[in-house]
């Protein structure tokens, strides 16, 4: 037997070539000179900490220096580490420091492994930054969303030998994605049949923007920076860019997030939200996902099937009380109003985008407005032009108040018709006919109004709204009007749809909601009361 107290050499050359892991590392192990602290390394603060967990971990002794490719992606690093001897010593924190990059992800860590040779545990601080939070699945097999760029700084605790499988946590971490901040708690454990991800995050303000990677919404210069490989067609509004559904199966995952402030333009008034994602077996919800929107809630129940193909997806929402002076807050007409917008949809579909869910999507959506006001300078405050253009022929410059507007969507096929949508203003009743297709995102819907009481339209032929949905047209048809709600109500079709619009009425602000009245006309079939001129 050799006992061996101390061993010098001035250089070491270790090289690691697996052709399974796509994994080639040239690893330069040189002696400091003379040792270095733990705690000139870590900071006095983690290393007080480090010994009063039991005993006080080695000094570096080595420096490090790393070249190569680790699963196909370029990286290049250095670190210090202790003593090769004192490896052996099971008893003492091995010291550990490393910072590398790997492709246009960078890792710093410091801290100590205990049980070297048998790789017992790890106790490190983790910092964390790259272009998107989707590029570490290459380097972790942890499935997260694509992001914006971020960057996180934590204390990282792995437990190497647990029988349920090697455990990790990502404790008290803060960072930022894009310009939102972070904070939170994550573990993740290697069980069977797959590994499970567990937290809680919250982010104090978040902004609208960030959110758009999630589900490929962000612009193609965005899209590019987090290495993206999709492009947005300059002709289409619904994002085209796939979800990753491939990496859905191989980890589970229960998280919960609350962006407890949530800043935004002045056109997009949610003040806060909350979701709890659950990933099993490779199907995605978001139950609830759930929006704090102009005084009201937007609640959404979403399942997303990543172990069919295409994909399989079902949306249920349910939209209420939102104000409408906090909805467009700088329309001055609207300040004074007690109206609300309330709403419901259930919608599923097949595909592996938003734009291929919605362009295959069957449902319903239903939508009720009371005691609003329009104008052309809401549609300018809105950023239509082409409702602009309608509201100008409909009513000219003024404003002009909403008693009730009413729609029933039904969808099928991508295909969303109208069932009844009707706007009941102060003037006239505008009667809306028509498709909006989802798969073409095509518009062509015609608007019929009819005068009321003694203020008589000078308009007398329908105006049609269509074309694409990112720049559609509009212009006056050129044949006179129908007796539109006449001869909706001779053919009976919107009894029905005005009877389920009905229980959406609630009272607002303890004011009379004047979609009541409107909607019990249509329901027992009688056309509301006009002039026409």
């Amino acid at each position: 037997m050799v006992d061996i107290g101390a061993i010098g050499f001035d250089k070491g050359h270790v090289t690691l070539d697996d052709q399974t892991l796509r994994t080639q590392l040239d690893v330069i192990i040189d002696p400091l000179g003379k040792p270095i602290p733990f705690g000139e390394i870590v900071g006095d603060a983690d290393a007080k900490k480090a010994l009063e967990k039991g005993s006080a971990p080695q000094d570096y002794a080595f420096a490090l220096k790393v070249k190569g490719q680790y699963h196909g992606q370029k990286l290049d690093g250095t670190g210090k580490i202790g003593g090769l001897l004192a490896l052996q010593d099971a008893a003492r924190p091995f010291p550990l420091q490393v910072q590398v990059k790997i492709a246009d992800t960078s890792i710093a860590l410091a801290g100590t492994l205990t049980d070297p040779l048998n790789l017992g545990a790890l106790d490190l601080r983790l910092k964390l930054a790259g272009s998107s939070l989707g590029n570490l699945y290459p380097l972790t097999g942890v499935t997260l969303p694509d992001s914006p760029a971020y960057s996180t700084d934590g204390h990282l605790i792995a437990k190497l030998h647990e029988a349920s499988g090697a455990s990790f946590s990502y404790d008290n971490f803060n960072g930022k994605i894009g310009n939102s901040d972070i904070h939170g708690n994550l573990g993740y454990v290697a069980s069977q049949p797959r590994p499970k991800l567990s937290g809680a995050l919250v982010s104090n303000q978040l902004l609208m923007a960030d959110l758009a990677p999630l589900i490929g919404a962000d612009s193609n210069a965005k899209q590019k920076a987090r290495g993206g490989n999709s492009k947005q067609p300059a002709t289409k509004v619904l994002p085209v860019e796939e979800f990753r559904t491939e990496r859905w199966r191989v980890m589970d995952a229960d998280v919960e997030f609350t962006g407890k402030r949530i800043v935004h333009s002045a056109d997009l008034p949610f003040t806060d939200l909350y979701t709890h994602l659950v990933l099993n077996d490779g199907e995605l919800s978001l139950e609830p996902l759930r929006f704090g929107v102009a005084g009201g809630k937007l609640d959404a129940q979403i399942r997303l099937n990543g172990r069919t193909t295409p994909m399989e997806g079902r949306a249920r929402l349910t939209a209420r009380n939102f104000k409408l002076k906090q909805l467009f807050p700088t329309f001055e007409p609207m300040k004074t109003s007690f109206g609300e917008l309330n709403g419901d949809a259930d919608i599923s579909g097949r595909g592996n985008s938003v734009a291929a869910l919605l362009g295959t999507s069957n449902g319903d959506l239903k939508m009720l407005i009371n005691d609003g006001a329009i104008s052309r300078g809401l549609m300018e405050i809105a950023g239509l032009n082409v409702g602009n253009y309608v509201v100008g022929r409909l009513f000219g410059d003024k404003e002009v108040k909403i008693n009730c507007a009413a729609a029933d969507f039904g969808i099928k096929s991508g295909l969303a018709t109208t069932r009844l949508f009707v706007f009941d203003t102060e003037n006239a009743i505008i009667y809306i006919d028509g498709t909006a297709n989802m798969a073409t995102e095509q518009l062509d819907l015609t608007i019929n109004p009819e005068s009321k009481g003694f203020r008589l339209f000078s308009l007398r032929s329908p105006l049609y709204v269509n074309g694409p949905f990112i720049k559609p047209n509009a212009g006056v048809k050129a044949i006179p009007l129908a007796l539109r709600g006449a001869g909706m109500v001779a053919l009976g079709v919107i009894a029905g749809p005005a009877a389920g619009l009905l229980a959406l009425v609630a009272p607002s602000g303890g004011e009379p909601n004047e979609c009541a009245p409107l909607l019990q006309q249509m329901k027992e079939g009688k056309a509301p009361k006009t002039v026409k001129g």
